[in-house]
């Protein structure tokens, strides 16, 4: 399978999750394998502007690519290249969302980042706002912090391993309210 046709599969996957599981795996080992320039992803996940862009998580897989599923809940992360910033949220409809706020920072094609915050709401009630302290000393993040490394990312899909070797891809969406 070519690189073209995985991300054909891959674009499938993210519209209608029923593209077989074995089919998403085989096409994610394709563009990890692939090598591809990766000098635009940054600016193409995270946007030229604040707030950034946001992404929902469509599939992730194990390590070695054996096992892997679609996401079962509404998670959306927003990167915001401009402002170094990122926000990573669970959504469970009316009935509420937890999202984590912090720091990013990318270097080559690995996009490191620190949690700084922890938002909690829960039906109509304002969100419950806790400080982690992660970001207090104000570094950097780093790859001693939680990291992807990108493979490929466009103007519809991304792909990454992160640090504990799980591999996963979202597909750009609109912004949860």
């Amino acid at each position: 399978m070519a690189v073209t046709e995985s991300l054909k599969v891959l674009k499938e996957a993210a519209k209608t999750r029923k593209v077989p599981a074995p089919e998403v795996l085989a096409a994610l080992a394709k563009i990890k394998k692939a090598k591809l320039d990766t000098s635009t992803f940054f600016e193409t996940l995270g946007g030229t502007e604040s707030p950034g862009r946001t992404w929902m998580l469509i599939f992730t897989a194990k390590g070695r690519l054996e096992k892997g599923q679609y996401f079962p809940v509404t998670a959306v992360q927003r990167f915001d290249a401009a402002g170094k910033r990122i926000e990573n949220g669970v959504y469970v409809g009316p009935i509420g969302s937890l999202t984590f706020e912090g720091r990013l920072s990318w270097k080559k094609k690995i996009l490191a980042f620190i949690f700084e915050r922890v938002r909690i709401k829960v039906g109509p009630l304002g969100p419950l706002e806790i400080g982690l302290g992660g970001g207090d000393d104000g570094r950097e993040p780093s790859t001693k912090d939680p990291f992807f490394v990108w493979f490929y990312v466009d103007e519809e899909i991304a792909v990454a391993q992160g640090r504990g070797g799980g591999v996963a891809y979202w597909c750009r969406c609109k912004r949860v309210p």
